[in-house]
């Protein structure tokens, strides 16, 4: 009997909402691999059930440098001491490990970038942390014989500056066919409110949100925020609430599984994705969020950000703020209030049959074969 080959999938979160992650080992296992996929557990990480192994582990901190040694250090050694066929790195904080044991080993590595690394707030304006990252991608991509992206504009950036062969495959995510239903009454909405919701794990420095509530007095008093999930802004946004007397009018609720957060999603009116530009990942960004909030069929009050703007425009499927001027922001709301849902009904509902996972997936697929073989 052929023994089934072992790829070791290796991410920085705690698994618990990466879809992205999730979506590659389960087309790794369609393709008959054997699959282990390794990440961390926080304090505040929920349970986990996946249909292959999972491994996580809690590292000495959550965070800063002390994180990224710790965990640089555990995941070399757990990939030294454990069989694999092949790596799959996500993101540039996994990537040396993957590439020092994929030599020591010589086995095939994949790596995928979920973002345009050296180009965030947390690593660009650091100037000691920026340098460390960008050695690190300078010294490993020209190493690299095939790269795995989010989106066109960020894979044309590696293809021209690494002279790599990039592919990109947006974060385009199926519905879970166990969706709860809730209903609005159970925040305490009334079908007057116009509700937006901004979710996910990325409620980060220079996502926009603290000048989404700076907008709040400019706009009605029925107009309602709903915020899910976590992030390195979210004490500074929790605390603005306070300050700006939004209790009343903004909840938080921690992250939630995926089908349960989308049950959430389909009560608002509107979704939020308000990245600010001066830092180019956030620039180039495409968050998965946009097609939830696609698939949900509910219109997304959008920035800048050169993906999400095309999207928006090309389908008619929400408003694009000018600025993050509070005056600007609380436009576009007006805006997207007084056109009301129908008037984006028509291009979410082609933008949904368009932006497929069963389109998408054939392109991951070609990698995996590309990458990988029996």
């Amino acid at each position: 009997m052929t023994r089934q080959k072992t790829i070791i999938v290796s991410a920085t979160s705690d698994l618990t909402t990466d879809q992205r992650v999730h979506k590659t080992c389960m087309e790794l296992q369609h393709a008959g691999y054997r699959v282990v996929c390794v990440g961390r557990r926080l304090k505040s990480s929920l349970a986990i059930t996946r249909p292959y192994k999972v491994v996580r582990f809690r590292l000495p901190a959550e965070r800063g440098i002390f994180f990224y040694a710790s965990y640089q250090i555990w995941l070399f050694l757990y990939l030294l001491t454990h069989r694999a066929d092949g790596l799959w790195s996500n993101d540039l904080d996994t990537l040396l490990p993957n590439w020092l044991i994929s030599k020591v080993k010589d086995i095939p590595l994949a790596y995928d970038s979920h973002e345009y690394y050296c180009g965030s707030p947390e690593v660009l304006y650091r100037p000691l942390r920026y340098k460390v990252w960008k050695s690190l991608e300078n010294f490993l991509l020209p190493r690299l014989s095939n790269i795995l992206t989010v989106n066109a504009s960020i894979a044309r950036i590696y293809s021209d500056e690494y002279g790599v062969n990039t592919t990109y495959v947006r974060n385009i995510s199926p519905l879970p066919t166990d969706i709860p239903k809730i209903k609005r009454t159970k925040l305490g909405y009334t079908p007057q409110d116009f509700v937006l919701i901004a979710q996910g794990r990325g409620l980060n420095v220079g996502r926009g949100l603290e000048e989404l509530l700076e907008a709040f007095p400019l706009l009605p008093t029925n107009v309602k925020l709903l915020i899910i999930g976590s992030g390195n802004a979210l004490e500074a946004i929790l605390k603005k609430i306070q300050f700006l007397h939004l209790h009343e009018r903004v909840k938080h609720l921690q992250p939630l599984p995926y089908a349960e957060m989308l049950g959430y999603t389909r009560i608002a009116d509107a979704g939020i994705s308000l990245d600010k530009t001066d830092a180019p990942n956030y620039l180039y960004s495409l968050p998965n969020k946009i097609f939830d909030f696609i698939h949900c069929s509910i219109p997304i009050l959008g920035s800048q950000a050169i993906e999400v703007k095309y999207l928006i425009e090309h389908y008619q499927i929400g408003e694009i703020i000018e600025s993050h001027r509070p005056e600007d922001i609380a436009s576009a709301v007006n805006a997207l209030m007084q056109k009301g849902k129908s008037y984006y009904l028509p291009g979410l509902q082609k933008a949904s049959a368009e932006l497929r996972w069963e389109v998408e997936v054939k392109k991951l697929r070609d990698f995996i074969a590309k990458n990988f073989s029996h």
